[in-house]
């Protein structure tokens, strides 16, 4: 289904001023996000957005130790949007509240060619979440902006910074979750990173309370796979400049310490991946956007596909659909967006730093 494209809200100043902002300019969408999480809660673990509310509150309790200005910004976004500060925090601990026992996909990749860093994913979840997606292009003070490209009402999820620094996500399955920042909070914290040491430092040091898997790339040509959870992540360095990911754990020195469900759909998209970006062209040679968007497009296996559409034979509640597909090239600094499935348009939205 062709969607219309979506803009840019650009967001700047204070913590307090961002938030405000973000809360004002998407207040209905962000409604409608705690809706489908209402029903998203209940669908996945049997629980409503009140008793969601009380599990958020212990997390709240982390993001304290671990970044504290930023509850600043997300109560703001709560006043802006005219709900109530555990709402936000709620949302933006969407993750650890249901994913820790039933993930969405995505499949991501960092690519290296012609001295070029590319950073691409889909993002795989419900299509009851498709027009809640916004594009937040962020400039705080005393800090690089960014871009993130995401659901209403949250601090972040996949983008990059004017560093050249870029970031994507893969969602894990598990019944872990322990100390740390929540998933969609390190992401943000990631994005507000100078170089991939602080990235790093996010991922070992403060670490994140729930399984998942960040993808962090520079412009200078850095990329590697960060396993995270409460305890020391798992490593997926670059081999001959690619880095690919879906859904499964998969790190040698973190394969057991963690234990993951992953749907039947993760090993054979994260096959695929790896089979066409071999078939790529060779290292010294330049790829493009179009190239890279056709790819996150592909077809092959499915409905176990690495672009997914509607499957009947799938329970009605667990039914996942690529929503988006992202390229980034760091060395350019430039995000570009297609909304919706990308082997339905070939427009896009581009964002450059």
């Amino acid at each position: 289904m062709l969607q219309e494209l979506l803009t840019v809200t650009e967001l700047g100043g204070s913590r307090r001023e961002i938030g405000l902002a973000h809360g004002r300019t998407h207040a209905r969408l962000i409604q409608r996000s705690l809706e489908v999480y209402d029903r998203l809660f209940h669908d996945f673990v049997g629980i409503r957005w009140a008793r969601a509310r009380v599990e958020a509150e212990r997390f709240g309790r982390m993001i304290e130790r671990g970044f504290p200005e930023i509850l600043e910004e997300m109560d703001a976004i709560a006043e802006g949007a005219g709900i109530e500060p555990i709402d936000i925090l709620t949302l933006n601990c969407r993750s650890e509240i249901s994913l820790t026992r039933a993930s969405g996909g995505c499949s991501a990749f960092a690519l290296h060619r012609a001295n070029t860093q590319w950073l691409a994913q889909n993002w795989d979840w419900r299509t009851d979440q498709l027009h809640n997606v916004v594009v937040l292009k962020i400039s705080g003070e005393g800090q690089a902006p960014l871009v993130s490209v995401g659901e209403a009402g949250m601090v972040a999820k996949i983008g990059m910074n004017a560093h050249g620094l870029g970031v994507c996500l893969n969602a894990i399955r598990s019944q872990t979750c322990g100390e740390g920042l929540p998933i969609h909070v390190a992401l943000r914290k990631i994005l507000e990173s100078p170089d991939m040491e602080s990235a790093l430092a996010v991922a070992s040091r403060d670490r994140v309370c729930s399984p998942a898997h960040f993808l962090v790339a520079t412009a200078e040509g850095e990329a590697v796979g960060l396993e995270v959870h409460p305890g020391e992540p798992g490593r997926l360095e670059a081999q001959g400049g690619v880095v690919t990911h879906t859904n499964h754990l998969y790190a040698p020195a973190f394969t057991g310490k963690v234990e993951d469900f992953p749907r039947p759909d993760s090993r054979p998209r994260l096959a695929r991946l790896d089979e066409l970006l071999r078939e790529s062209p060779p290292a010294e040679a330049a790829v493009d956007e179009a190239a890279l968007f056709e790819l996150l497009g592909d077809h092959h296996g499915e409905p176990l596909s690495l672009c997914r559409h509607f499957n009947p034979a799938q329970p009605e509640e667990e039914r996942m659909e690529t929503l988006f597909g992202v390229v980034m090239n760091l060395t350019e600094k430039r995000l570009a967006l297609r909304h919706g499935k990308p082997c339905e348009t070939e427009q896009a939205l581009v964002v450059t730093l």
